[in-house]
């Protein structure tokens, strides 16, 4: 694994505006270089595609994703992370600046000197890799603020990592889509992070597709201050192998996060989704689906986990876990979980993995359609439900139709 043996024998380039951060980060990985896979978010990973993941040259070039939708508009702001884009724009009712480089310093050093070295690996993996010029922060506030559309990609043979922090001010509203894409034979390492401050909303989509034999870990840190609204849709396809580690915050309660996932997986396969929900003042709200779709001998894992402690009473919290499971062969692991210690609260969760309903192929069937026209209508119903949620319109990024033809 050459990324770890760089690591091992700190050999890992460290640039002067970032030394202090990659310092923190090396000296955590040193220790424990790889995560531990007795480790409840780590015990399902495939540690041949995780091998593979970190068996890339480290590259910190930009190079410019094949984009199938390439049209502009005055509606959407493009940014590909890499290509040293500068952004500082201020209108009369929003404006978007950049955060200098003490600013990310100061919002991710504390996470990061605090966290554990096997729930938050992919975290210090990246920060350790990622350069100064592959680092976007943006601080956004104000309303009727155009699209935000954010790109990161990797090059095919290479390793490549990616850092995102958006602060998201007090009273603002925003959308923001974000594509993760990969490339032949490659790995791609992201890390989030979103600071929404009091009475914001963002609408926040994640989408990530690949090619043959490329990997991603995307890790997403979420902090909710009072009354903010957050929303999240996501699509993970097209990795041999993936993960999504999703921490949300609601630092002081009173807040509410909505989350509809998906995950599809075919040949061989593994994509995975990690959920932690934390609540730490009362009057919290969450309402989270995850979907997975497993074919061949590919495996798909959802794993959540809602954290309710003493102060979060009032907490109204719900989790589900709905598959389809298209060949005996796949396998589907799912595990929600709720951890309380309040006293008054309304939480639940649930689980449910079934197939396409033979009933209603045979009824479309008599009708005329062929079994793969009446598959693909089933399936175009099971999608729809996370395609909607996510804020990318149809005629920039036709998921559906990559969907429909994800063959």
């Amino acid at each position: 694994m050459q990324i770890i043996e760089e690591i091992s024998k700190n050999r890992i380039n460290k640039s002067a505006s970032g030394s202090m951060l990659q310092k923190i980060c090396l000296d955590k990985l040193q220790i424990n270089p790889l995560p531990n896979h007795k480790s409840e978010i780590w015990r399902m990973a495939n540690k041949s595609k995780l091998a593979r993941f970190l068996d890339y040259k480290l590259n910190h070039d930009f190079y410019k994703p094949n984009i199938p939708y390439e049209n502009e508009s005055q509606n959407v702001i493009r940014l590909i992370i890499g290509d040293n884009k500068k952004i500082n724009i201020k209108e009369q009712e929003w404006e978007i600046k950049e955060l200098d480089d003490q600013k990310i310093l100061n919002l991710i050093q504390h996470k990061l000197l605090e966290s554990d070295t096997t729930q938050n690996w992919s975290a210090l993996l990246n920060h350790l890799l990622t350069n100064e010029k592959n680092i976007c922060g943006l601080n956004i506030s104000g309303r009727n603020l155009p699209h935000l559309e954010i790109i990161t990609n990797s090059k095919n043979n290479l390793f490549n990592s990616r850092t995102l922090i958006l602060n998201i001010e007090k009273n603002t509203e925003v959308e923001i889509s974000q594509i993760n894409l990969g490339d032949d034979n490659c790995s791609l390492s992201n890390s989030s992070y979103l600071y929404l401050g009091e009475d914001s909303q963002v609408n926040h989509g994640i989408v990530s597709y690949g090619k043959y034999k490329s990997h991603l870990i995307n890790s997403l840190n979420v902090f909710q201050n009072k009354n903010s609204v957050y929303n999240l849709g996501s699509l993970q396809f097209k990795f041999d192998f993936a993960r999504l580690e999703i921490n949300i915050n609601q630092i002081e309660g009173n807040a509410k996060t909505n989350i509809k996932g998906m995950q599809i997986t075919q040949d061989n396969e593994q994509i995975s989704t990690y959920a932690k929900i934390a609540f730490n003042g009362p009057n919290g709200f969450l309402d989270q689906l995850n979907k997975s779709l497993a074919r061949d001998r590919s495996h798909s894992v959802f794993e959540g986990l809602i954290v309710v402690p003493r102060i979060a009473q009032k907490t109204d919290a719900s989790q589900l876990s709905r598959n389809l499971l298209l060949s005996n062969y796949a396998k589907i692991d799912t595990k929600p979980q709720l951890e309380i210690i309040a006293d008054d609260v309304k939480c639940m969760h649930g689980a449910t993995i079934s197939q396409l309903n033979e009933n209603e192929l045979f009824y479309m069937r008599s009708r005329g359609l062929t079994l793969e026209q009446a598959s693909k209508l089933q399936l175009r119903s099971y999608y729809q439900e996370i395609i909607s949620f996510l804020p990318i319109s149809k005629e920039r990024w036709d998921l559906l139709a990559l969907l429909l033809n994800n063959k």
